[in-house]
């Protein structure tokens, strides 16, 4: 079996403890974690009821030879949990949720040596999970069809079973054979925790990318400035993209939006209708409407509205809604076709949005955007029903989960 420098590092060190006299037995390299051993149980935050988690002790898994069990360092609280913890309407109660987490490998079946992206995976590497491909386990990240709307699981989604290890709520999880999964040791916590929302928005841009609209001089508008809202406009700043109006009714996050890249911002609070409104964005941009626009706030008034923020033959993506959020009502003569707007859903990402997501978090910390800042609040595992509650209050931006 062929052992890492970080493996060999541990082993030697222990050797020297025993010869001082410290007794310490040398475990096998693949069943040490830097330096700690692997308990007989793991925690899992199971949600049980609606609003209602509790922190159950499982028996911790055997770990099949293409399986890895990982210790979970953090993750991060998503709307769909909290949909989820509120109304449970994709029928999962009990549940193990989370699924913007990462962790740190503990163990490794035999059959495991590579990540999704074929990056070499050892003890003691940090990883995050992707999307399981069940009806196709041999999809690769370079794979292009649509996978992503297709028939795809996600680790904090997955229905309870007697393994019970299926989300990042808990303080291990054990990534099953077939799974997606990558390597990102180069990463800080923070930046991988934010990982699963990044990659949204990255898709949501390669999305907008196709209508040959969005260039780099385009006047964007950003309507909603929740984590998904501010982490878009990230993103369109570090590709280069200056002109930004941020849309929102939340001072706070309309702070927050300038900081992560936005030229202007609009409070909706200070403008009453959407004539009024739309003149305010009007005037953001120097009397000119948009030429794209990303709907970001999963309410269906504010998508009828964003139509009249938008520039004849201008576009607009819409990606805020991950549940149903109900019905919008728009005009299509007006809003749509005499303006020919050409109109982009975006759903999830893709395994390549995950790589490209890599390197998107590198460059947008390079040119100093303090995305590690989305993240305001930090629970324990214990806390968790409070998280959720913070999270629901709107009181923060992003929420997380991180162990001790």
């Amino acid at each position: 079996m062929a052992v890492n420098e970080k493996e060999l590092e541990i082993i030697v060190k222990q050797i020297l403890d025993q010869m001082s006299g410290s007794g310490a037995s040398v475990p096998a390299a693949k069943e040490s974690s830097g330096g700690r051993s692997i308990p007989k149980t793991a925690h899992v935050a199971m949600l049980t009821a609606l609003e209602k988690f509790e922190v159950k002790e499982f028996p911790m898994p055997e770990v099949g030879d293409d399986d890895i069990l990982v210790k979970v360092e953090g993750c991060g609280v998503c709307g769909t949990d909290a949909h989820e913890f509120k109304r449970d309407p994709f029928s999962l109660i009990p549940v193990a949720l989370g699924h913007e987490g990462t962790g740190e490998i503990v163990k490794m079946g035999k059959n495991v040596k590579k990540d999704s992206a074929g990056k070499d995976l050892h003890l003691g590497d940090k990883v995050v999970t992707c999307m399981i491909f069940k009806d196709n386990p041999d999809i690769t990240m370079f794979d292009l069809n649509k996978q992503n709307v297709g028939e795809a699981d996600v680790y904090g989604l997955l229905p309870d079973d007697d393994i019970h290890l299926n989300g990042w709520f808990a303080d291990y999880i054990l990534v099953r054979g077939g799974s997606t999964i990558f390597n990102v040791s180069d990463l800080d916590l923070d930046s991988r925790i934010l990982i699963e929302p990044c990659a949204v928005l990255v898709h949501a841009v390669e999305r907008a990318k196709t209508t040959g609209i969005l260039r780099f001089n385009s006047r964007v508008v950003v309507q909603g400035c929740g984590p998904i809202g501010l982490i878009c406009i990230a993103v369109l700043r570090t590709l280069g993209i200056e002109n930004i109006t941020a849309v929102d009714g939340n001072q706070m996050r309309l702070d927050f939006a300038k900081r992560l890249g936005a030229s202007h911002t609009v409070s909706f609070k200070d403008f009453q209708g959407i004539e009024a409104l739309t003149g305010a964005v009007k005037d953001s941009f120097d009397g000119h409407l948009a030429d794209f626009a990303f709907q970001c706030t999963g309410n269906p008034a504010a998508h009828a509205n964003i139509y009249k923020f938008i520039r004849n033959g201008g576009g607009l993506c819409e990606l805020g809604f991950f549940v149903n959020g109900g019905d919008a009502t728009i005009n299509p003569h007006f809003d749509l076709c005499s303006k020919e707007i050409t109109l982009v859903g975006s759903w999830v990402y893709t395994l390549r949005d995950y790589a490209t997501t890599f390197d998107f978090l590198k460059r947008a910390k390079g040119i100093g955007l303090p995305l590690s800042e989305l993240i305001t609040h930090r629970y324990p595992l214990e806390q968790i029903n409070e998280a959720l509650k913070t999270n629901l209050a709107m009181t923060g931006l992003k929420i997380a989960i991180v162990n001790k």
